[in-house]
């Protein structure tokens, strides 16, 4: 049985960074593609970043772009998210994916196996 689990989350004043953790029980992360995603109070469910299984290719949401970092250390089976320069509209329940498509617009979608998320809290 697969388990994926983030960590990392917290609260932070607006412009303040945070690194996010998602590690996964049952599945090796290193052949899969993974992705970070957010859904905010009252919104969709939103792609921020992924990362092919190799590490080669990396997509950005335009909102997160040159301000979050997506990596993966496939030794230790965990997925990252530094988040610099956090806004306002961050905040959100940060979850990670594994093992779905991982396309430059980072859509969402219903495949893989997802994380309950970390709840990212940033204050002005």
């Amino acid at each position: 049985q697969v388990q994926v689990v983030e960590s990392g989350g917290g609260w932070v004043q607006a412009g303040g960074s945070l690194r996010l953790s998602c590690t996964a029980s049952g599945l090796n992360l290193g052949t899969v593609n993974m992705g970070w995603f957010r859904q905010a109070p009252g919104k969709e469910r939103e792609g921020v970043s992924c990362i092919s299984w190799s590490g080669t290719s990396t997509y950005y949401v335009d909102s997160v772009k040159d301000r979050f970092t997506i990596s993966r250390d496939n030794a230790k089976n965990t997925l990252y998210l530094q988040m610099n320069s956090l806004k306002p509209e961050d905040p959100a329940m940060y979850s990670c994916a594994a093992g779905l498509p991982c396309l430059p617009s980072v859509p969402v979608i219903k495949a893989g196996y997802w994380g309950q998320g970390t709840q990212v809290t940033v204050s002005s």
